[in-house]
């Protein structure tokens, strides 16, 4: 059975890295230049079968040579991608720039994410979703899951507004700061009817929040050269963990530390670590 179906999107990363972030008008000369797998759900879905979990993924790639990438990422990974479907649109495109502290800015360019459809949602434990693909697509297979009792988890980025109907359906919500301030912050998800909130805060770690607790896990220090990646680390760790069983704490805690190795490493896809990267990491930490 599958543990995790990620529904979300699927971009090609064009990443240039420069001494800082360009002021509005300003040129800077960058120092290098790749292309990366990447997109939310793809992303998620390598963490999640990374993690070790068994996933599938639900998305759409142009008839390109982009495409073809993709989806050879996801078999490579030994992710279930026949409801990964071929549209006539360009596959996504994400243009990121990387600062040499690490961190990063990023346009996304839907193109083919723009063309998922609503689809019958495979037997699961967990789904998670993402923004980066059109709404309703997100609210009927939110609906879809509820009914047939699979836990869902909403990683609400790109940040936006959302609607009560949904939020009520949500079992988690993983937003950032910037997105639980869209939301009108933890408060508002939780009498929207969200079960747990869990708000990552990067290196001051993360809160997990119900209607009675708050329970905060703390960061793994590491020298981050690359931040991409690293939430949908977090998201697709944390899927898998919940999905083998686990309990919240100990998944935010795992998910953490795959979250804190992803920064070490250039790209998106090419950080995501594994179970066994993660496994040595917290052993050698005292952690494991």
């Amino acid at each position: 059975m599958i543990q995790v179906c990620v529904l979300g999107s699927a971009n090609l990363d064009v990443v240039a890295r420069a001494e800082r972030h360009p002021r509005p008008g300003e040129t800077l000369l960058g120092s290098t230049y790749d292309e990366h797998p990447g997109g939310k759900g793809l992303n998620q879905a390598v963490a999640a079968a990374r993690a070790g979990a068994a996933t599938a993924m639900i998305g759409a790639v142009g008839r390109d040579l982009a495409g073809d990438r993709l989806v050879a990422v996801l078999a490579g990974d030994g992710i279930d991608h026949e409801r990964v479907v071929g549209v006539d649109a360009p596959t996504g495109r994400a243009l990121i720039v990387v600062s040499d502290d690490g961190e990063n800015t990023i346009v996304v360019v839907p193109g083919a994410n723009a063309e998922v459809q609503p689809t019958e949602i495979p037997d699961c434990s967990v789904l998670l979703m993402q923004l980066e693909i059109p709404m309703p697509v997100v609210a009927a297979a939110i609906r879809q899951a509820r009914e047939r009792g699979i836990t869902t988890i909403l990683n609400p980025a790109p940040a936006t507004t959302l609607d009560a109907g949904i939020l009520t359906l949500c079992d988690i919500v993983v937003p950032n700061e910037h997105e639980v301030d869209a939301l009108g912050g933890t408060d508002a998800l939780l009498a929207a009817g969200v079960g747990t909130v869990v708000l990552t805060k990067g290196a001051a770690g993360a809160d997990i929040v119900t209607a009675t607790t708050l329970r905060h896990v703390d960061a793994f220090a590491v020298q981050a050269v690359d931040t991409t990646a690293a939430g949908d680390t977090f998201c697709g760790t944390l899927a898998a963990v919940l999905g083998f069983g686990d309990d919240i704490t100990g998944a935010v805690l795992r998910a953490g530390a795959a979250a804190a190795l992803a920064t070490t490493t250039p790209g998106a896809v090419p950080s995501i670590p594994s179970a066994g990267e993660v496994d040595t990491f917290l052993t050698r930490i005292g952690t494991g």
